[in-house]
């Protein structure tokens, strides 16, 4: 499928969001973008903040069921289409619509049949109506990529793989990190968190203004955590958007925030101006990068596949494949071995990746510390954790789907705490 082109300034009413959502799962599916990256060009012609938002929504819905409604769609049609065929695009977006989003049917057809042409567009017309006298309905929970069923089950076993369909089928709730212990209501994981349903209005919520929490995963406010309170001088590398910059700060560290990206750091400035905490920011190759002097702490939340937040970003789990895996271990273990020589005698570092996978976290913590005789785990407690999270024999955290379920699960990630002896 050639790059879907904007045609919003002569589209019907819902129809351009509908051609932001295609150009979202194109760039996802056939460039192996994040919808993140994708999303300020697909959708930066939609002029309406719901029409954008509304765009994503639908594509996050059809990643979040994409086998299940490629099966749909493949189960009405005497010939298979290709799996880039524009004609498969539209009748994604419009079951999702119909069946994941509670669109009215004529509503969802209505508005694809635009981004088709010519006999295509009979064929959408006719699958989605043979589907809808059907009465289909999704599986719940849905089905995940074969290639990541594989590769999952070959590493933590099939009981894995039916947790991580259960935490795909429902987007996850809203989690804050607290400057203090003082915030909106909600259910308390750990001192200084607030976890509240999904869908809260975020600006609505007290103390957003005046800056007194961030949006954060229980589990990505983690790494910070387990470094304790200040004072002494932390390195925050690869540290935009910003959490746990905010947090070493507001733990009373001194803090240095390094990230390569400008863009991204920019984020992290106004994040420390709305919650009035204060770092060094400096953007920089945190391979290359070298501080004026080894540090307290240096906290490594390492670039990585991120398959550890499919919840939230379902588009992870369609992007990312083996030869990803690789190039990000290669690139974490430069990071680690680099980050190494910025810790003083005594210090500490803390490695976390947001991932799913072995090669990004256990192998690189075994293989670091093969390397490192100077540096020895420092064991990750239980007391330190929310309920429901235990440390490894090794003393290591590993966060696999189905922790802490009940009260709304969390983030996949891996954590080693390091302490350099000399």
């Amino acid at each position: 499928m050639s790059s879907p082109q904007p045609r919003t300034t002569s589209a019907p009413p819902g129809v351009p969001a509908r051609q932001a959502a295609l150009r979202l799962l194109d760039a996802v599916l056939r460039r192996g973008e994040t919808i993140e990256q994708a999303a300020p060009r697909a959708t930066g012609a939609l002029r309406a903040d719901n029409d954008r938002a509304l765009a994503r929504a639908i594509a996050a819905e059809v990643l979040r069921h994409l086998p299940d409604l490629d099966d749909l769609i493949d189960s009405a049609t005497r010939q298979r289409l290709p799996d880039d065929a524009k004609a498969r695009f539209a009748l994604r977006i419009a079951l999702a619509q119909m069946l994941a989003l509670g669109t009215p049917p004529h509503a969802a057809i209505a508005t694809v049949l635009p981004l088709v042409d010519g006999g295509p567009r009979k064929l959408v017309h006719g699958v989605f109506g043979t589907l809808g006298r059907q009465g289909v309905t999704l599986p719940d929970p849905p089905a995940l990529p074969g290639e990541t069923v594989a590769r999952w089950a070959e590493q933590w076993g099939d009981a894995m793989v039916e947790a991580a369909r259960h935490a795909l089928a429902t987007p996850p709730p809203l989690d804050l990190t607290l400057k203090s212990d003082d915030g909106p209501d909600g259910t308390a994981l750990l001192p200084g968190h607030r976890r509240l349903p999904r869908g809260t209005a975020i600006p609505e919520l007290p103390g957003f203004a005046e800056g007194a929490w961030w949006v954060q995963d229980v589990a990505a406010s983690l790494p910070a955590r387990l470094l304790g309170r200040g004072p002494g001088v932390a390195i925050d590398a690869c540290a935009a958007p910003g959490g746990k910059t905010m947090q070493l700060a507001a733990a009373g560290w001194t803090v240095t925030a390094i990230d390569i990206a400008e863009s991204r750091l920019a984020r992290l400035r106004a994040n420390l101006d709305r919650t009035h905490l204060a770092a060094d920011v400096i953007a920089a190759d945190a391979t290359q990068w070298r501080p004026a002097a080894p540090a307290d702490a240096v906290l490594l939340d390492a670039p990585c596949s991120a398959t550890g937040i499919f919840r939230r970003h379902p588009d992870v789990i369609h992007r990312v494949h083996s030869a990803l895996i690789d190039q990000m271990a290669d690139l974490q273990r430069h990071l680690l071995a680099h980050a190494a020589g910025w810790v003083k005698a005594g210090g500490q570092l803390i490695y976390a990746t947001c991932s799913l996978e072995r090669a990004e976290g256990e192998d690189q913590a075994a293989a670091f510390l093969s390397a490192n005789r100077d540096f020895t785990t420092r064991p990750i407690r239980a007391d330190e954790l929310p309920p429901g999270l235990a440390p490894s024999p090794e003393g290591w955290l590993r966060i696999l789907p189905g922790a802490i379920a009940d009260p709304g699960g969390c983030d996949g990630f891996f954590i080693a705490r390091f302490v350099r002896a000399r």
